[in-house]
């Protein structure tokens, strides 16, 4: 067994020990296996392994990359610029970053001259962290409404990015209030809201205890970049 299949068996395992212990099904959670840094020869380990569905966070890498995969399912899950929105949309099924109105606009409107539907979650900075992108829990709250209206584009949930810490145990509140700003405006605003994308190699056990839907995987499956 390489050292890419055996790491994403443990991944695998884990996930769903946590989901057992948070009385879920392992199968609501899905692994997106962030491959950014990665050449498309080690990703192809984690295909031949049954991994489905990758992120990548750097467009130009994204561009590049992709096409020589084509079996992989794709999602951008990092800061996308509104001039890479074009060469990006066409690539990955799900945005994980919109941190903004005026991206969502963009993204809009590029999928319908694409005849294209992204799917999107609304990247939202729960714990307030300067050195991160998104809405905050107002302004997430307030933009809901106008965002649904957008056309081209299916919006499915949130997404966070809790600060750096010391101990996973420290993430576990900010995944607690992600998910529960999102039972708030999906009640608010009558729109459901299913996926909750948080939790990364050192944390995604105490995400899946909160309520991930997906969780964003790297170092975990394919090593330290």
């Amino acid at each position: 067994m390489s050292t890419v299949a055996g790491r994403l068996a443990e991944v695998r395992q884990q996930i769903a020990e946590a989901a057992a212990e948070a009385g879920r099904d392992p199968a609501a959670v899905q692994l997106c296996a962030v491959s950014k840094t990665f050449p498309a020869d080690v990703i192809r380990e984690a295909i031949d392994a049954g991994q489905t569905l990758f992120g990548e966070s750097r467009a130009q890498e994204a561009i590049v990359k992709i096409p020589q995969l084509p079996s992989a399912r794709w999602h951008f899950i990092g800061h996308l610029q509104s001039n890479k929105v074009r060469k990006i949309l066409p690539l990955c099924g799900m945005i994980h970053s919109v941190d903004s109105v005026a991206l969502a606009q963009d993204i809009s409107r590029i999928a319908c001259e694409l005849g294209l539907r992204p799917q999107v979650l609304l990247q939202v900075n729960v714990a307030g962290d300067d050195a991160k992108f998104g809405f905050n829990a107002a302004s997430v709250t307030a933009a809901l409404p106008s965002l649904l209206q957008l056309p081209g584009m299916d919006i499915r949930g949130l997404m966070t990015i809790p600060p750096l810490a010391g101990h996973s145990e420290q993430s576990r509140p900010h995944f607690a209030a992600l998910r529960q700003l999102r039972d708030q405006i999906s009640a608010t605003s009558g729109h459901s809201l299913p996926e909750l994308s948080m939790g990364m190699s050192g944390d995604f056990r105490e995400a899946i205890a909160e309520g991930a839907t997906i969780v964003r995987v790297g170092s975990a499956i394919f090593g330290e970049r």
